[in-house]
Formats: structure tokens, C-alpha cells, sequence
């Protein structure tokens, strides 16, 4: 039993990394969330499609690098603490994420934008990667062995919070730059994306403040005065045949499925919903946002039932209901925006068009908007962009088509439970996470071999979904849901190594 003053303890453990944990998070995924707008401040403007690519493919970097963070800031946790690594963690990252807010565009300064773009998203990978290990070692280590899935579930909050808060942000700050809805949103996607960036920085320091504050854990402080840490953390983690072996059981059989579970569910659901569903911006956001809010009590709920039933099965659970039911949930919310499946009210159809010159020449860019009605209340908009030259010879540019589908209130949250259900699936695999790799490795060098593990599972497999399952969609024209063969197929493959190898045996000695 726990006293109050242990309970206390524990929470006041729980909320300083936390809070550290999901601002983390939330300036990690801002860019992602912001995909599209920083495709078209950051790449030439000239194949929209490309511009997305790259942009996810820089976001995607930011995954790869992960593991090596893991490698750097691992090691300093098993060399010098868990409080002071994840502190410079923080430092690194919320610095970072300022400094996008502040890069010149590339009609300002060409190519040098991405690249200075990219060299901070690699810089928020590293500081990522060494952050999640900390916290969720920091939690366990202070946790009593028959409650470590329920408290270490809380830190699993975070990144789905942390996603939540970066949508939140972003749709107060879209509608607060103008009173005009129209103006606001113009304002927001020239100069007003960089916001959610800078505003950041107040987080950082508020969660630096916090941590400065945290006490060391008390079984590495308890081995660093009897003289027991790792002397070489990278080595006694991987050269070591025993704990090589767990690391590899850790990645393929765990945190590999339940990263494409993780990033499939929550970033390319909202990506498909306004990319290949083509759901106006708002809408795709607010809805994941409310499968957020409806889905996170979940992370706790199966972090608890692990402490009673074991970590795999509920994982691996998570994972097979996946595989199964993917095709089927995105082909929903495919089917729900598609206006093959409704009626159009003709009579209402609105087409207008403009001309405005393009300086310096006799042509004309000329946009034709056409919105269109459906007798269940959707409305879509086509907005098609070509040039028309002055010289007759020259062949009328080929249009740029936007489309923007407004749909209806039943419609919306359709969507809103289907995202809801693929969210549940990613609280099974990833709430009792913390604590299963936390029971695999022993006290000197769990910093180290938990990390790894984690951010390549999580990082490169699950962060390299979205630029993968866009990237197959753009292969694969006909067929929009081919992007889900590759988290199926990962998921799958986690499956079977994890039905095989991973224990469910809950390690009632972590704290030794």
C-alpha cells in the first residue's frame, strides 16, 4: 500500500513530465499538422503535389534521426541522471521550434529555406529522442511494480495531447487573425502559420521552470552514490548477447506495429480525410480533434487493465483489430465525402471566374470557381487556376485543381467515430507500452535500451507513414487506399514476432 505523501509523490512526478512531455510533442508535430501550408512557404509553389512530398519528407526526417537521439541522450541518461538529460531535451527542442517560426520563406531566400528547415526538424528528432525515454523511465522508476502500467499510462497521454493541443492552436490562431473569415484565413497561411511556432517558446519555459524543480530518480541517484552506473551504457545495451536480444524483441515484436498503429490512426487518418477525402481544413482537424478527446481516457484505461492482465495481449490486440478493420474504416470515410454517392441540386450550382493580369506580360490568370450543392447539405468547392496567353500559338496552361468539400453535420461525425475507433486502437498498443519496455531492461542502462527500440519502432517505422502511405497514393492513382498496405503489413509482421517471442509476464522486480 502507498502512503498519501508516495501518492503525491507520484503525481507530482507524473504532471512535471507530463507537461514537459506533451510540449515536446506538440512543437514536434506542429509541422506535420501544418503540412500543407509549409509546403507552399518552404518548396517552389509550381507542383503542389511535390511540395507536399517534400514537406512530409521533411517532417519524416525528423523520425529517422530519432534513434540516434535515443543513442546521444540515452547514454547521458545512464551516465549522469534522468532529470538533467531530459531537461537539455527540452532546451533543444523548444529552441528549434522557435527558430522555424523565424525562417524566411523560399520566395525570400530559395533553397536555403528548406535546408535550414530541415536542419531543424533534424534537430527536434534528436532532442525527441531522447526525451520519451527520460520521462517514461523517470515515471516507472518511481512507480510501485502493481500499479506501473496505470502511471505510466499518463506519460502515453501525452503525444496524442500533444497533437491535440498543436490542432487547437492552429484553428484559434487561423480564425483569430481578421474578422473576416476569408482575410483571416489569407493572413494565416502568408505569415500567421508562424505563430503556433513562436507561441511555443512560453510553453518551453514554463516546462523548464517545472522541471528545474524535479527531484533524480531515485533508483539511479540510489546507484550513483553506490557506484553501480554503467560505465559504457552503449555497449553493456548492445554488445551484450541477453540484452541485445530483448532490444530486438522489443522493436520488432512491440513498438514497430505500434508505431504504423499509432501514426496511421491519428496523423494519416487526418491527412486522408483532407488530402484524398478532400473534407474542408476545419473540419479534418476538428474532427480528429474530437476522436482525440473522446478516444484518450483509453491510454489510461488499458494501462491499468495491463497491470492486471499483462502488457502483450492487449498490444497485440490492438494490432489485429488493425490489420483487419483498416480497409474497411478508411473505405468508409472514403465512401462518406465521395459526391458519387449523393445527389446534386443542379439548379444551385454556382460557376464564377476571374481574370487578373500577370504582371509584366499580356496573359491572364484566370480562376474558375464552382460550387456545387448536394440535397444532404454538403457543399463543394472546385477551384481551378490556369493561365491564358496573350499569344494565341501558346496552348492554355494546364489548370490547378483545388477542391474543398464542406460536409454535413452527419457526415462529420460519421468521421468523428470511425477516427475514434482507429484512436481506441492505438491506446491498446500504445498505453501499456512505457511499462513493458521499462520491465525489459535493467535499472543502469534502461534509458539507453529502451530508447532505441522505441524511437525506431515508433520514429522511423510509425513516423515514415504518412510520407510513405501518401507517397503510394500518388504511385497507385486508381486505387486510394493502397497507402494502408504498408502499416497492415508492418503491423502484421509485429504481429506474428510478438506472438512469438514477446513475455506477458509482468517483472514485478524493476525497481532494483
Amino acid at each position: 500500500m502507498q502512503s498519501n505523501n508516495e501518492t503525491k509523490g507520484i503525481w507530482k512526478v507524473i504532471g512535471a513530465s507530463s507537461v514537459g512531455t506533451l510540449i515536446e510533442w506538440y512543437d514536434f508535430y506542429i509541422f506535420g499538422s501544418l503540412a500543407t501550408v509549409i509546403a507552399s512557404q518552404f518548396f517552389p509553389k509550381t507542383n503542389p503535389t511535390a511540395a507536399l512530398l517534400s514537406t512530409l519528407a521533411t517532417f519524416a526526417a525528423g523520425f529517422i534521426v530519432r534513434p540516434f537521439g535515443a543513442l546521444v541522450f540515452g547514454r547521458l541518461g545512464d551516465l549522469i541522471g534522468r532529470k538533467h538529460t531530459f531537461l537539455l531535451t527540452l532546451i533543444i527542442m523548444g529552441g528549434s521550434t522557435f527558430a522555424i517560426g523565424l525562417v524566411p520563406g523560399y520566395d525570400s531566400i530559395g533553397f536555403a529555406a528548406p535546408i535550414i528547415v530541415l536542419a531543424l526538424r533534424l534537430l527536434q528528432g534528436l532532442a525527441l529522442g531522447g526525451e520519451y525515454g527520460g520521462a517514461a523511465t523517470y515515471v516507472a522508476e518511481h512507480s510501485p511494480a502493481h500499479k506501473r502500467g496505470y502511471y505510466t499510462s499518463w506519460i502515453q497521454t501525452t503525444a496524442t495531447l500533444g497533437l491535440f493541443v498543436s490542432l487547437g492552436v492552429i484553428l484559434i490562431t487561423r480564425h483569430s487573425l481578421d474578422a473576416d473569415a476569408v482575410k483571416s484565413v489569407a493572413k494565416f497561411n502568408e505569415w500567421g502559420w508562424r505563430i503556433p511556432f513562436l507561441v511555443s517558446i512560453i510553453l518551453v519555459i514554463v516546462s523548464i521552470y517545472i522541471r528545474l524543480k524535479m527531484n533524480e530518480s531515485p533508483l539511479f541517484a540510489k546507484l550513483k552514490a553506490e557506484g553501480k552506473t554503467s560505465v559504457n551504457p552503449l555497449k553493456e545495451s548492445f554488445a551484450h548477447k541477453g540484452n541485445l536480444k530483448m532490444v530486438l524483441i522489443a522493436l520488432f515484436g512491440a513498438t514497430m506495429g505500434q508505431g504504423v498503429v499509432w501514426y496511421t490512426g491519428q496523423f494519416y487518418a487526418q491527412s486522408f480525410i483532407e488530402n484524398v477525402c478532400k473534407v474542408d481544413f476545419d473540419q479534418s482537424r476538428t474532427i480528429l480533434i474530437w476522436a482525440i478527446l473522446f478516444g484518450t481516457p483509453f491510454f489510461v484505461v488499458f494501462g491499468t487493465l495491463s497491470d492486471k492482465i499483462g502488457r502483450k495481449w492487449i498490444m497485440l490486440a490492438g494490432m489485429l483489430l488493425a490489420i483487419v478493420s483498416y480497409n474497411t474504416l478508411f473505405g468508409t470515410l472514403l465512401n462518406t465525402a465521395d459526391v458519387k454517392n449523393k445527389t446534386e441540386i443542379t439548379a444551385q450550382k454556382n460557376i464564377s471566374i476571374t481574370l487578373s493580369a500577370v504582371t509584366n506580360t499580356g496573359d491572364s490568370l484566370r480562376k474558375t470557381v464552382t460550387k456545387s450543392f448536394y440535397t444532404d447539405g454538403m457543399v463543394m468547392t472546385e477551384t481551378k487556376t490556369d493561365t491564358v496567353y496573350a499569344d494565341a500559338t501558346k496552348t492554355i496552361s494546364k489548370p490547378a485543381v483545388k477542391i474543398n468539400k464542406l460536409i454535413n453535420s452527419s457526415d462529420y461525425w460519421t468521421m468523428v467515430w470511425i477516427v475514434f475507433i482507429m484512436i481506441v486502437y492505438v491506446t491498446m498498443v500504445y498505453g501499456p507500452i512505457a511499462a513493458f519496455l521499462v520491465e525489459m531492461f535493467p535499472t543502469k542502462i534502461r534509458y539507453t535500451s529502451m530508447s532505441l527500440p522505441y524511437h525506431i519502432g515508433n520514429g522511423v517505422f510509425g513516423g515514415l507513414t504518412p510520407f510513405i502511405a501518401t507517397l503510394l497514393t500518388t504511385i497507385y492513382t486508381d486505387n486510394k487506399l493502397v497507402g494502408l498496405q504498408y502499416p497492415i503489413i508492418i503491423a502484421a509482421l509485429c504481429l506474428v514476432i510478438g506472438t512469438l517471442y514477446v513475455s506477458n509476464k509482468i517483472d514485478e522486480n524493476v525497481n532494483d
